[in-house]
């Protein structure tokens, strides 16, 4: 899941195609044992294997639910007497085992972690057949009217199960370290397309009804449907887009390169295991950047730029189908064994497609939100939210989801690199894939493999790398490595002198990128006049800016004016109105809230329907006392 990408300084403070089927050795095993204690999942999947699942739903835009069956194929290893699932806001109409109905019950709600329903099985149990359909708090799922979506016609609905939202549409056994196998039947209203992440329709079905299957185990994060007016498009032999009819042509430029992503990241760290890699930009509700749904990674429509400078959110995603998807974290406190890796990976590949002076820039970019986050976590009291090895018991798991797994993850990772030498490192992450393919881990078994496979006990190489210090230590460690981009000297440089009768006409902006302008934005001054202001807009037409990362940057610096500068005002309500990602709606609302509350609340009073239900949550916290 893509967190963050392109920051600015201010939101610092406020990614040989192989068989899809599984072959004989190579490690594809549906839920194999939990690793570790998981204090996120209410079920007992360490004592019942939950090997396949077989989804038969039909989607209901009129009622907004998900009714029908999930049927699960299980093993009952340890003789348990009941089979425990988790549920969230589910009603379960009935229980089948076998063939006969049974009687099920379901515990208390517990915070964060829903009801845990309790199945009566047997040692010879194999079949588990449950009837229900999701309740209107299912908070993994957003039901879009038309005119929420692009084309302003038809209703749709897609999902984010990360991070332990799955149970709120389908009774699961809900754990990063839980895998398995899965088919499904999908009936939507005629005219609609269901995608899943799993084998997925390239034309519209006549009758409404969709068949999916995944024969490779994922967790339950990695469940993900999509339905809507979703049309597709190729780009090359394996992968391709879906995307609203308003949006498939730009969608569809902005992704070309996407074939040549893929390209270079199985040229790093070995081949693509999943058979095809597509993304669906999602209406604007979104959450998110990304999320790295098996075979089809969901994108936010803020990366459709006109010009393909936001599309290394794709490669983060892609980077997951080895990092996160192929070796996953075996609890949500091992989460920097996700996206650590896979932040590495991402500058990894963008260094392969762009060169080492952009990917630079993404590197400094991060170090600086490392930094801020670790700053904020500290002020806010929550110096133990700045280790890699996370603590969330008793909490939401989304308490993790700070920059600290992804940077501090991924400058873990460089440093190693940096101090082994990066051919050694390079080996060493091919090997570790390869050999812990569609299996869990936890933080203590990469660190013996660690130890067994690179560093071999060297003494210099620990005392160099101080792993303590990164991964059960809080803060920036002093080790840290930090690059200093050429290009972003340049821009320091001129950002300096601007407003010292120096503006637009004397700079060469022409072959800027994006993190050239957001390094640029986030130099200006934290006191800044309205004629400043006015002058950058005039100089740069920041206000109308098609990059969702530039001009979030740029409400940025407006919002620091004691002033109004109308044009943006009005940018930023018409943003605030169209954009539903966390990233940059949040801090927005939260900067609004100290200037100027009554206008926080009444764009939020106004819009709030637009944002997805976990962008919800955070946001009534945020902007206190709005009527809904």
């Amino acid at each position: 899941m893509l967190k963050n990408i392109c920051l600015t300084a201010a939101l610092l403070a406020a990614f040989n195609s192989c068989n899809n089927s599984p072959k004989e050795g190579d490690n594809r095993t549906s839920s194999a044992p939990i690793v570790s204690k998981d204090v996120h999942t209410l079920s007992n999947a360490d004592s019942v294997m939950m090997k396949h699942l077989a989804l038969d739903i039909k989607v209901d835009f009129e009622n907004k639910t998900i009714s029908g069956k999930a049927t699960w194929a299980i093993e009952n290893r340890d003789n348990a007497s009941v089979l425990k699932l988790d549920t969230y806001d589910l009603t379960i109409d009935s229980v089948v085992v076998d063939g006969k109905k049974v009687q099920h019950s379901l515990d208390s709600m517990i915070k964060f972690l829903g009801s845990r329903l309790n199945i009566p099985v047997s040692k010879e149990s194999k079949e588990v057949a449950i009837y229900y359909k999701t309740g209107k708090n299912a908070r993994a799922l957003q039901w879009l009217d038309p005119q929420q979506t692009a084309g302003k016609k038809h209703s749709f609905l897609f999902t984010q199960s990360e991070s332990i939202y799955a149970r709120s549409w389908i009774p699961c056994a809900d754990g990063p370290g839980i895998r398995y196998t899965y088919d499904a039947r999908v009936t939507v209203p005629k005219g609609a397309m269901a995608l899943m992440s799993a084998e997925n329709p390239q034309k519209l079905s006549d009758s409404g009804v969709y068949h999916f299957k995944m024969e490779i185990p994922v967790p339950a994060y990695l469940m993900a449907l999509a339905v809507g007016d979703i049309e597709f498009k190729s780009i090359d032999s394996r992968t391709g887009v879906y995307a609203e009819p308003a949006m498939i042509d730009k969608a569809r430029y902005e992704f070309e390169d996407v074939g040549k992503m893929v390209t270079a990241a199985e040229k790093l760290y070995g081949p693509y295991r999943w058979g095809r890699y597509d993304v669906i930009v999602l209406p604007p509700g979104f959450p998110i950047g990304g999320m790295e749904n098996p075979r089809l990674t969901f994108a936010t429509p803020t990366i459709i730029a006109g010009d393909r400078s936001l599309v290394d959110l794709v490669a983060h995603e892609l980077a997951h189908s080895w990092s996160g998807n192929l070796v996953t974290n075996a609890t949500w406190d091992d989460f920097w064994l996700n996206e650590g890796f896979t932040n590495y990976f991402e500058r990894r590949i963008t260094e392969e497609m762009m060169g080492k002076s952009f990917v630079d820039m993404s590197w400094e970019l991060g170090y600086q939100t490392f930094v801020s986050n670790v700053n904020d976590l500290e002020k806010d009291g929550k110096e133990r939210d700045t280790w890699l090895k996370l603590d969330l018991k008793g909490r939401d798991p989304d308490d993790g989801l700070t920059d600290i797994p992804y940077e501090k993850g991924c400058h873990f990772l460089k440093l190693i690199e940096h101090t082994v030498g990066r051919e050694k490192f390079d080996t060493f992450l091919r090997k570790y894939f390869d050999e812990h393919a569609f299996k869990t881990i936890t933080t203590e078994k990469f660190l013996s493999y660690l130890d067994a496979n690179l560093l071999h006990g060297d003494s210099a190489l620990y005392k160099n790398i101080d792993i303590n210090a990164w991964v059960y230590g809080p803060g920036v460690p002093a080790n840290c490595p930090r690059v200093s981009p050429e290009r972003f000297k340049k821009v320091d440089s001129v950002a300096a002198l601007y407003g010292h009768n120096f503006y637009g006409k004397n700079m060469n902006t022409k072959e800027w990128s994006t993190f050239e302008w957001l390094e640029f934005l986030h130099k200006m001054p934290d006191t800044i006049s309205i004629d400043m202001v006015r002058k950058l807009d005039e100089d740069f037409h920041f206000s109308n800016s098609g990059n969702s990362e530039v001009i979030f940057a740029w409400f940025v610096v407006v919002l620091k004016c004691k002033a109004d500068h109308k044009p943006a005002m009005i940018a930023m309500e018409k943003f605030l109105s169209t954009v539903g990602r966390r990233k940059f709606i949040e801090p927005l609302y939260m900067t609004l809230m100290k200037r100027n509350p009554d206008l926080a609340k009444a764009w939020y009073q106004k819009y709030r329907g637009n944002y997805h239900p976990l962008a919800q949550e955070s946001l009534d916290r945020i902007v206190k006392d709005a009527k809904m």
